[in-house]
């Protein structure tokens, strides 16, 4: 069972049919494999593959680049299509989508965009996005890796984090300090770099174990002298941390969109076993205490998703969305942790075992609450944004 979006008939036709193809891919190719691929912790290249033949990793690039320029409304829905089925594959989607691409469409040079977009579209060259470091979690201005001018060139050094797609990516696009150590700059001092993956010195480190989102590949990055030429320095030096700010309304709309599927998939797992499970001789669905957390779980599903949609909505009629954009990553994956949580309790001891998919989504649904700023950092943004001064 599967619970499709009312809000689908609010939108045009064209949008309608991408959505209900992404379901239709998600459950079939996705969905199937999503607890073996957990299990594992197996990338699953070949699903990777297949969604880049087929568009997603140019949801959101121009045509003009053989991209299929879905609006944000459209994009926000197809994520939420595959997170239901598997978050780990739609993070992997979410972070080359909402970020590089992002930030290459803003910023990127005409030279830049030909080499790379259009690859980018076509399901060749997958993305990847790091700020982070071992010492800067939400402090991101606090980085330390730097990139040093010698002649012509960028020479690339340090260590970095917690990076989504980081040793299956074939572009990342870091962010260094490009300030000196006597003279800090602050966020002025930080420039976006386009960096290919094969570069000579570029390192990937192991995949984490993490707690959730298992089959996505997270990896530390060492970057060992990497040199590179000046066309790869994407926008104006020392303004890369500014673009990646703009760039993260559209992140944190897209961890939304996660935490959102995530949410309704384990809706979607307790109306089926509140139906086929008894006890007392009566199916869980005629009790009451049941009955009201499935309300309030479809209620708040229901309400994450409209914010999610209200802030899409205002992005493609060219409003800023920074705080509408930290709401709808607030309240989504807020929840994303509600919802599973209850889904456990629902289940009951089989909730808790291995053996039965709530489990999992309830360990995926944590990150939803950290990554691409913390609910804490979301409630600062939310609150700057109540005044103009």
């Amino acid at each position: 069972m599967t619970i499709a979006s009312p809000l689908l008939l609010d939108v045009p036709e064209q949008s309608r049919e991408i959505v209900e193809m992404t379901r239709e891919f998600a459950q079939k190719e996705i969905a199937p494999h999503a607890a073996e691929w957990d299990s594992t912790k197996h990338y699953p290249a070949e699903v990777m593959k297949r969604l880049g033949e087929l568009g997603f990793y140019g949801l959101r690039i121009p045509e003009e680049y053989e991209g299929l320029g879905l609006d944000t409304l459209t994009y926000m829905m197809v994520l939420e299509e595959i997170a239901a089925a598997d978050a780990s594959v739609s993070i992997s989607l979410s972070v080359h989508n909402s970020l590089p691409v992002t930030m290459l469409l803003r910023e990127g040079t005409a030279e830049q965009k030909e080499r790379w977009l259009g690859p980018m579209a076509r399901g060749e060259v997958l993305a990847a996005f790091s700020l982070s470091e071992a010492d800067s979690g939400s402090d991101s201005v606090s980085i330390r890796a730097q990139a040093v001018r010698d002649g012509d060139e960028w020479v690339l050094s340090g260590e970095k984090t917690w990076v989504t797609n980081g040793d299956t990516a074939d572009l990342l696009v870091i962010m260094l300090r490009t300030d000196t150590p006597e003279e800090r700059r602050g966020a002025h001092g930080i420039s976006a770099f386009l960096v290919p993956a094969a570069a000579p010195g570029v390192v990937p480190g192991k995949a984490e174990d993490k707690m959730g989102l298992r089959a996505s590949r997270t990896t530390s990055l060492s970057l060992n002298d990497v040199r590179l030429g000046p066309e790869h320095l994407l926008g104006m030096e020392g303004e890369g941390f500014i673009y990646a700010l703009q760039a993260l309304d559209n992140g944190r709309m897209g961890v939304a969109a996660q935490a959102t599927g995530i949410a309704r998939a384990a809706l979607e797992h307790c109306i089926r076993y509140s139906q086929e499970r008894q006890q007392f001789e009566r199916p869980l669905r005629d009790f009451q205490a049941i009955q009201f957390k499935l309300a309030d779980m479809a209620t708040r599903i229901s309400a994450a998703r409209a914010l999610i949609l209200e802030a899409a909505r205002a992005k493609d009629r060219g409003e800023s969305v920074t705080e509408r954009a930290g709401m709808a990553k607030l309240f989504a994956s807020e929840t994303a942790m509600w919802v599973t949580t209850q889904a456990v309790q629902i289940f009951g001891g089989y909730g808790y075992m291995r053996d039965y998919p709530v489990e999992r989504l309830f360990r995926d649904a944590k990150v939803t609450e950290i990554y691409e700023g913390t609910s804490e950092i979301q409630r600062i943004v939310i609150a700057r944004g109540l005044y103009s001064d």
